[in-house]
């Protein structure tokens, strides 16, 4: 029996201000899976996710997640809904403990969403001796940790991540790349990501972003073979 979609993606176009940027993106995302969208720089595959969850309206096109038509909707209303965005500037409160990032991102403060948020900490356990020091202080790694971890503190279906890896070291790279793993036992992910070490690790599916459009899908480990792709689309050199 096929997976079940949680997320459909139609033929979706954006413009922001006089530009149109985002051409025609079409997607389908299997429930309790990593599914990877990549492609070069300024490609639209931000403007992708903040499409799906609402900050940058599709002018054209549909977005139905777990089964309702959400394009239209407003973000907050597409939040509550189960779907979360790590952004890519991390978006945390520098100048609260990494404890009260965590409380206000909670709905609700009972006792499924706080074994939740142990389940978290197990999953990123450099966070817990830091539970009561201002987020600000964290590294380049635990903000990345905090902001994931933040997005999963309530029961959402579907997560999106916008390029984790920036600005990470190697073996934070590693880290994070087991985290997630974990992660898609409990939640859908679509991952933003141009590092394709940590995309190719986690992938079960791929989508490759081009110009605003959609241009090619598939299984990663067919995309991890396919060195005349990785060149043509996401600048991937080969060795001589």
């Amino acid at each position: 029996m096929p997976d079940k979609l949680i997320l459909k993606v139609k033929d979706m176009e954006t413009h922001i201000g006089q530009y149109h940027i985002l051409q025609g993106v079409n997607l389908e995302v299997p429930e309790g899976h990593v599914t990877v969208l990549i492609g070069r720089n300024g490609a639209g595959k931000t403007t992708t996710l903040r499409s799906i969850i609402g900050l940058t309206p599709p002018s054209k096109g549909s977005v139905e997640f777990n089964g309702q038509m959400i394009h239209g909707l407003p973000p907050y209303t597409i939040a509550l809904k189960g779907m979360a965005l790590v952004p890519e500037d991390q978006g945390i409160f520098s100048t609260l403990t990494v404890e009260e990032n965590f409380k206000i991102a909670m709905q609700k403060e009972d006792k499924v969403t706080l074994e939740r948020k142990d389940w978290i900490l197990d999953v990123f356990p450099d966070l817990k001796p830091k539970l009561k020091q201002k987020a600000g202080g964290l590294s380049g790694g635990q903000k990345q940790m905090l902001s994931i971890g933040r997005s999963l503190v309530n029961d959402n279906k579907l997560l999106l991540i916008d390029e984790p890896s920036k600005g990470l070291a190697p073996i934070m790279v590693e880290t994070l790349a087991n985290a997630i793993k974990q992660i898609k036992s409990h939640t859908t992910v679509v991952l933003v990501e141009q590092n394709f070490w940590l995309a190719s690790a986690v992938g079960e599916r791929y989508y490759i972003i081009d110009d605003g459009q959609t241009v090619h899908e598939g299984v990663m480990e067919d995309l991890i073979k396919d060195k005349v792709l990785q060149q043509r689309y996401l600048g991937i050199g080969t060795k001589e």
